[in-house]
């Protein structure tokens, strides 16, 4: 498909806003519900990554998360100190550290997820299904439509 050239505030307000905006009451309402398990939004979807890959590492969490391997080990060391994870060795390069949620950090984000679960559910119910697929492709064709710059690794 070819690109359409096309004023991004065309009958309203800029597209980029009304982005952020979504973004923002979906984050504070996650930050709202996860503050009681003593977790930030940023720690939390850490978890959600390292429970889905245990064994992964500090980058390819940054990776998933779209954040940089700096901001990522400072959320991964907040959650360590909480001990909420546990970091070793790779057996494959020493200098690689894999990360899996501890026993505690295993309890604690099946409680948080229930409850972040609970805000997308809500917002999920705004939608029919047909909208949900039609919205889940069109914020897909969106991430898609700006390349991002070159990660530094």
């Amino acid at each position: 498909m070819a690109a359409r050239s096309r004023p991004v505030d065309a009958g309203g307000e800029r597209l980029g806003l009304a982005i952020k905006r979504a973004e923002q009451v979906l984050i504070a309402e996650k930050t709202r519900v996860l503050r009681p398990f003593g977790l930030t939004v940023a720690q939390y979807a850490a978890m959600v990554v390292i429970a889905a890959t245990p064994g992964i590492s500090g980058a390819r969490i940054a990776r998933q998360g779209n954040v940089t391997p700096q901001t990522m080990a400072v959320v991964l060391a907040g959650l360590e100190a909480k001990g909420l994870i546990e970091r070793q060795p790779s057996g494959d390069h020493a200098q690689v550290l894999v990360t899996r949620l501890s026993r505690a950090g295993q309890a604690l984000f099946r409680r948080a997820d229930a409850a972040a679960l609970e805000v997308e559910q809500r917002l999920a119910a705004a939608f029919s299904d047909a909208e949900l697929a039609t919205l889940r492709e069109l914020l897909a064709r969106a991430t898609a439509a700006i390349p991002a710059p070159a990660a530094a690794s």
